[in-house]
C-alpha cells in the first residue's frame, strides 16, 4: 500500500501543467540532487535535455521547456516570483548561459539543448532524460517520469521502499474506498476524522492546520486573481479571459478591497440559481485562467483541474454557509484529498495515461465527496458523490487544442465543478445503501477506460478538438 498524504494531493505549485509543468520542474531539482549526492554536480559542463511522448508532443504548449529550464536553475515552483519567470528565460535564451541551480554558469542553449522527441518510453508517456558531460569526458544520464498530478518518479522507484516504510506509520492504512468506509463505521467517525488521524502520523496538528491555510490562500487568491484580470491569454489562440466579464457583472458596485472582504460581498449578491451557475463557473474559470499565464495554483489533483476544488469550497462559503471559517476549510481538503489519493492508487490522475477523466473527472469526485461531508452527509454519502461525479465523467478525452491547457480546459473546469455540486445534493437525497455502483468499481471502470482509449485521446493532441480546430482557425 503506497502512502499518500492529502499534501501529496495538494500542491502549490504554477501553472499550467502539473505533469508537463510542475513534474519536469520536480524532475529538474530532483536531478541535481543526485548529482550533488554523487559529488558530480561540481564536475558538470554541459547539460541536455530529452523530452519522450505526451512531455514532448504537448510540451511546447504546457511551458515544459522552460518548468525545464527553471527547475536547473533551482528555483521552487512553491515560491518562485512568477512575474520574474519571463525575464529569466528571456535572459537564458539570450545570454545563452544556465545558472545551473543557481551556484554555477554553465553553457546552455534551450533551442539546442531541449529536445523534443516524439516516441514514447515504455513505463510511461511522460519521459524525460537529463544527460549531463563532465569535465573529464564522461556523460552520465538520469529518467524521470512525470506520473500526474506533479509526482514524479524513476523506472526502478527507489523511492518506492521509503514510501511504503512511512506508509506503515499510517494507523489506518487504506488502498480502497471500502478501507475507509470500514474505518468510519467501526469508529462511527466522519471521513475527514479518519483521514486527519493518519495525517497525524505524518505531521503535528500545527504543521497540517499551516499547511492546509497556506493550500486555501493560494486557492482564494488565484480566484481573486483570475476575477481581477482582464485580457488575452498567452499562447497563439487569442482566447480571452472570461472571468473578469462575469465577475464584474455578477459583483455590481459592491465595494471590497482584499480577498477576505470579496467574500463578504459575494455573500451580498443576489443568490437565485443562474446567478449561483455564474458564480461557481466564474471562480473555476478565474482559476484556470491563471494557471493557463502561468500563474501560481494549487494542483487539484492537477494543474489543468485546479479550479474544481475552490470554486466548490467557495460556493459553500458564499452560498451554503455565510459562516463558514476554517475548519470548513480543513474538513473539505481532508476528504477532497483522501477521495483524491483513491483514485491514485487504484486508477490515474494523469491525463497522458487516462485522458481527462483523470484528472476533470477526479477532481469532480473529489469536490463532490468533500462537500457533501460539509452538507452533513454521511460516509456513505460521500462515497457515493463521488461515484456520481467520476461515472458521468467516464472516457472524457484529453484534447488540447494546440497542447495549451486552454481550450476546452478551461470550461471543463467549470462544469466539473457544476457536477459535483450536483453529484452532492443526489447523493444526500438518496439512501446509499441503495447505491448499484460503488466507488472502488467506477475507479476500476476508469482505469478499464484509460488502458483502452487511443493514445491520440491521451493529452497527445493528435485527435479530437486538437486536430479537428488549429491556431488558424482561432
Amino acid at each position: 500500500m503506497e502512502c499518500i498524504s492529502i499534501f501529496d494531493m495538494l500542491k502549490i505549485g504554477v501553472g499550467p501543467s502539473s505533469s508537463h509543468t510542475l513534474g519536469p520542474w520536480r524532475a529538474g531539482r530532483r536531478w541535481i540532487a543526485e548529482l550533488k549526492g554523487s559529488n558530480q554536480f561540481e564536475t558538470v559542463i554541459a547539460v541536455k535535455v530529452d523530452l519522450f511522448g505526451s512531455l514532448s508532443l504537448t510540451g511546447k504548449g504546457h511551458a515544459t521547456d522552460i518548468a525545464v529550464i527553471l527547475g536547473l536553475c533551482g528555483y521552487d515552483p512553491q515560491t518562485i516570483d512568477v512575474s520574474s519567470i519571463s525575464d529569466i528565460v528571456d535572459t537564458i535564451r539570450k545570454s545563452k548561459q544556465l545558472q545551473f541551480n543557481s551556484e554555477r554558469s554553465i553553457s546552455f542553449d534551450p533551442d539546442t539543448q531541449i529536445i523534443f522527441n516524439k516516441e514514447f518510453k515504455e513505463f510511461h508517456p511522460n519521459a524525460i532524460t537529463f544527460l549531463a558531460t563532465l569535465k573529464n569526458g564522461k556523460e552520465i544520464a538520469s529518467s524521470f517520469y512525470s506520473i500526474g498530478g506533479g509526482f514524479v518518479v524513476k523506472e526502478e522507484r527507489k523511492r518506492k521502499e521509503k514510501k511504503l516504510s512511512a506508509f506503515k506509520q499510517f494507523p489506518l492504512p487504506i488502498q480502497k474506498a471500502t478501507d475507509l468506509l470500514r474505518y468510519c463505521t467501526n469508529k462511527n467517525k466522519k471521513v475527514s476524522d479518519i483521514v486527519l488521524e493518519n495525517e497525524r502520523s505524518l505531521h503535528t496538528d500545527k504543521e497540517i492546520d499551516e499547511r492546509i491555510s497556506q493550500i486555501w490562500n493560494v486557492m482564494l487568491e488565484s480566484m481573486y486573481t483570475g476575477c481581477h484580470t482582464e485580457g488575452t491569454l498567452p499562447g497563439g489562440l487569442n482566447v480571452r479571459r472570461r472571468a473578469f466579464d462575469t465577475h464584474k457583472k455578477l459583483i455590481g458596485s459592491t465595494p471590497y478591497k482584499n480577498p477576505t472582504e470579496w467574500i463578504e460581498a459575494i455573500r451580498d449578491t443576489e443568490v437565485k440559481f443562474r446567478q449561483i451557475l455564474k458564480w461557481v463557473s466564474c471562480f473555476a474559470l478565474a482559476v484556470n485562467e491563471v494557471n493557463a499565464s502561468l500563474g501560481r495554483v494549487v494542483t487539484a489533483p492537477t494543474n489543468g483541474s485546479a479550479g474544481v476544488i475552490p470554486a466548490v469550497m467557495m460556493y459553500y462559503m458564499v452560498i451554503e454557509n455565510h459562516d463558514a471559517n476554517f475548519d470548513d476549510i480543513k474538513q473539505f481538503m481532508l476528504v477532497a484529498g483522501e477521495i483524491g489519493s483513491l483514485f491514485k492508487k487504484g486508477a490515474t490522475i494523469s491525463a497522458a495515461m487516462g485522458g481527462c477523466q483523470a484528472e476533470i473527472g477526479v477532481s469532480s469526485a473529489m469536490a463532490a465527496g468533500a462537500l457533501t461531508e460539509l452538507m452533513g452527509g454521511t460516509p456513505e454519502q460521500v462515497l457515493m458523490a463521488s461515484e456520481i461525479a467520476m461515472e458521468h465523467h467516464l472516457g472524457l478525452t484529453c484534447d488540447p487544442i494546440a497542447g495549451l491547457v486552454q481550450i476546452p480546459c478551461i470550461e471543463r473546469n467549470a462544469m466539473g465543478a457544476i457536477k459535483a455540486i450536483n453529484a452532492c445534493e443526489m447523493a444526500l437525497d438518496t439512501d446509499a445503501a441503495n447505491a448499484k455502483v460503488p466507488l472502488d468499481k467506477v475507479i476500476e471502470t476508469m482505469w478499464e477506460t484509460a488502458q483502452d482509449m487511443n493514445t491520440k485521446y491521451k493529452e497527445t493532441s493528435e485527435g479530437g478538438l486538437a486536430v479537428k480546430v488549429s491556431l488558424s482557425d482561432c
